[in-house]
């Protein structure tokens, strides 16, 4: 099923909730979007009288336009990380199983039915659909679930985002050609999300000379004890693997990729066409969807996307910003063709600070700096009301949200001290704050980074900076393309950065591993600010084998105490997240708590433009 809530999505896979375009399995990954309460300022929820359009059973045809802020940063499904090839890659692959937008449980969708699982949850047992295929029209069997897990687990293919999810699997087996039996070496209570939610490759596709055919997963687990030809055998996949498929994925969803040379146009657009064979047609519980045609504008500033949605050169806008949503979009011929439906979602925004960097290393500069960020002000002036200052990752109507942590505060005073003790002064008169460090004595200098057409985040940026120089830290910041920004995060080539988490809201319990765990600090990790700390991570490796939720609770009420101390993000708010989209589509209700379904939505034929 085809989700597009009106926040964010990363992927480490497609179960963070069904706060994703898909579904995803993890935090997710970079990305724009955040959540809060819905304010006065904040327009309200759709309602179902509101259904544009007629009452009749949905007819196929016409096109959906989409609008993407940036190039997705590539189209394979395990390697990208971002959200814009979540929104794209969401559409053309399938998972075993899907989530009820109503229920928020459980639903079987290339598996035929829930799985099996042992009484030590240790061993799960997928049977599969026989009649699903890929778009060149190839089965989809039990090999291509396994492929996908050993691809997964491969150590040189760049996907550790997602492979940290999956650290517990020890073997999987065909036990005839449409059933896999999983088994794992410890438990994991979120281990029916990450094995029903992974992206299912073809086989075929993705390994044509049957490279990893010869490997087992406990093999490529234990890649130490590989030959040197195995290894090598492995390591030709994984680079055919790693560079070869970022413009042509295929897989087994209701649109794909036609003509990579003509559908996807760095830049401009990205183009999927309905699969005339698709195995589970006119079924939009199977994620089918009515359209003929999706296609994804590239449009990298949030200004030049409100416009081209008022021109009716786009259909939808997944986030509008906050001046957009209260001031530009508020008028009677706006809302007579358009609609519009604010989402809490969980995700938030904040600085992350590079601990590779000398400078903020030590603790208490971190914690100045967060003193120095006048949030009250960012949700007023920035956000204008639509928005809610957070100290921590965990979304608040979770259980495991620790209510304990104060409001960190706007203290010039505090931030002052803490930088003296941490030997921070202006030794030269040059109104800039110095300290020796490793024999030289360097300056509190700084840039902050954020990507290019973020307004918000450009907002954001200017005015922490300019609080920054009020204090004798010389910061300056920075916008850069989003894919550039993407590789420098990777390689943790940056001061710090304004950026965003998305995540799975209420409905999915978090786990935090992703992001903060000390064996993510790698390149192509999502710990991209490199923070290490020995307890968190202890803390991190029990959450994720306790089943309990009261143990659960009181693991991640510490967890955030540590965060809260460390400060190693300033974090920043969480925000209602704004859509908006025509009224000319039908069945385009928001489902309460996930968000809009759209591939549920279809166009009269006296209304399509295309």
């Amino acid at each position: 099923m085809i989700f597009e809530r009106t926040g964010l999505t990363a992927r480490a896979s497609r179960w963070a909730g069904l706060a994703c375009l898909g579904l995803a399995l993890a935090c997710g990954g970079p990305q724009d979007d955040d959540s809060s309460d819905t304010t006065a300022a904040a327009p309200q929820a759709s309602a179902k009288s509101e259904t544009s359009g007629t009452t009749d059973p949905p007819q196929r045809g016409g096109w959906l336009v989409l609008e993407l802020l940036s190039d997705p940063e590539n189209l394979n499904p395990y390697t990208a990380n971002d959200q814009p090839s979540n929104r794209v890659l969401g559409w053309i692959f399938d998972s075993l199983l899907t989530i009820d937008p109503e229920t928020f449980g459980h639903r079987p969708l290339v598996a035929r039915e829930l799985p099996e699982i042992s009484d030590d949850q240790l061993t799960y047992t997928f049977r599969l659909r026989e009649n699903v295929t890929f778009s060149d029209g190839k089965p989809l069997t039990a090999q291509d679930v396994i492929f996908s897990l050993k691809t997964i687990r491969h150590p040189k293919v760049a996907a550790p985002q997602l492979r940290n999810y999956y650290d517990s699997l020890e073997s999987a087996t065909a036990v005839d050609s449409h059933t896999v039996r999983i088994d794992l070496a410890e438990v994991y209570f979120r281990n029916t999300w990450m094995l029903g939610g992974f992206e299912i490759l073809p086989r075929h596709y993705y390994d044509p000379d049957d490279l990893l055919g010869e490997f087992s997963v406990a093999q490529l687990n234990d890649w130490d004890a590989l030959d040197a030809e195995q290894q090598a055998r492995a390591e030709r996949f994984a680079k055919h693997f790693n560079e070869d498929f970022a413009r042509r994925p295929l897989g087994s969803g209701a649109y794909f990729i036609e003509d990579p040379k003509r559908d996807v146009v760095t830049g401009e657009q990205v183009v999927l066409r309905h699969r005339a064979n698709f195995w589970g047609m006119d079924d939009t519980d199977l994620g089918d969807g009515w359209v003929d045609r999706i296609v994804f504008r590239v449009i990298n500033d949030t200004e030049a996307q409100l416009v081209a949605f008022k021109a009716g050169k786009l259909d939808y806008i997944l986030r509008i910003t906050p001046i957009q949503a209260t001031r530009q979009t508020n008028n009677a011929r706006f809302r007579q063709r358009s609609r519009k439906h604010a989402e809490i979602l969980n995700g938030y925004a904040y600085i992350g600070w590079n601990q590779l960097r000398p400078i903020f290393a030590d603790k208490r500069v971190r914690r100045a700096l967060s003193h120095l960020v006048d949030k009250k002000n960012i949700v007023d002036k920035v956000m204008l009301g639509l928005a809610q200052a957070v100290e921590g990752p965990v979304f608040p109507k979770r259980p495991e949200y620790n209510r304990d942590l104060a409001p960190w505060t706007y203290s010039p005073e505090k931030a002052e001290t803490l930088l003296a003790e941490a030997g921070w002064s202006d030794s030269d008169g040059d109104g800039i704050l110095d300290k020796e460090i490793d024999g030289q004595r360097v300056p509190l200098r700084f840039e902050i980074v954020s990507n290019a057409g973020n307004d918000e985040r450009r907002k954001v940026g200017l005015a922490v900076i300019d609080s920054f120089k009020r204090h004798g830290i010389d910061a300056s910041f920075r916008a850069v393309d989003w894919s550039i920004l993407l590789e420098r995060l990777n390689r943790a080539d940056v001061d710090a950065v304004i950026m965003g988490w998305g995540g799975g809201g209420a409905m999915i319990p978090p786990d935090l591993y992703q992001i903060w765990h000390s064996s993510q600090a790698i390149e192509n990790g999502s710990n991209h600010i490199r923070f290490k700390h020995a307890e968190l991570d202890g803390i991190l490796e029990r959450y994720r084998v306790e089943f309990d939720a009261e143990e659960r609770k009181r693991l991640y009420r510490r967890a955030q105490e540590i965060l809260y101390d460390e400060q190693p993000y300033t974090f920043l708010y969480t925000r209602s997240s704004v859509s908006v989209w025509d009224r000319r589509f039908s069945n385009a209700d928001p489902y309460p708590g996930a968000g809009l379904s759209l591939n549920e939505w279809w166009v009269p034929v006296d209304l399509r433009r295309y």
